[in-house]
């Protein structure tokens, strides 16, 4: 079985969840330093409010982290969903039907790389509709593959501390729960 988005379907662009528990936020979209300024580029020249901040840093002390590995983007809800390139108000559809991507030849490796979150073995989200209602797929996943393993590559790090940044979003009834800022990973 290929790999195709499910007709309509415009999920991964839309929830976000809560990662790596509630207490983190919701997390936004994986941006690589090299593509955070190509992405702030891009919603200018688009228009496009945009809210990228930290998500993973690492450090040689504890003391807080001194390189950032990768950024997010954040969606435009409060509660964190919603990729601001996704473009729910003009009315057009993407080739599968459902919302399409403003900046789909621009989009992150992260976007490039879904449904894939596994290379070794393979494993496709269990959110994604697709994977729900056809399980996992061997075949049509090269490209994904490929966008995988270079996130992977530019996570190899040599400092021994790793931090993750806190969002401080998520949903009105989590709010007392979430915190914000970076947080030793222990």
């Amino acid at each position: 079985m290929k790999f195709k988005c499910i007709e309509e379907c415009s999920q991964c662009c839309i929830e976000r969840e809560y990662y790596p528990s509630k207490e983190f936020g919701k997390i936004g979209v994986l941006i690589l330093p090299e593509e955070k300024e190509k992405i702030e580029k891009i919603s200018k020249l688009n228009q496009t409010h945009i809210k990228i901040l930290p998500r993973i840093g690492v450090s040689v002390k504890k003391s807080s982290s001194t390189k950032i590995l990768a950024y997010q983007m954040m969606g435009i809800e409060k509660n964190g969903n919603t990729c601001p390139f996704l473009d729910t108000t003009s009315g057009d559809k993407s080739p599968h039907g459902g919302f399409p991507c403003k900046i789909y030849e621009d989009r992150p490796l992260a976007c490039r790389a879904y449904p894939l979150i596994e290379s070794e073995p393979i494993i496709i989200d269990e959110k994604c509709k697709f994977c729900k209602e056809h399980g996992n797929t061997n075949q049509n996943i090269d490209s994904e593959m490929e966008a995988l393993l270079k996130i992977k590559e530019k996570m190899n790090t040599d400092m021994p501390i790793i931090w993750r940044f806190a969002t401080g979003v998520g949903e009105d009834k989590d709010l007392a729960v979430l915190k914000s800022g970076w947080i030793l990973e222990e």
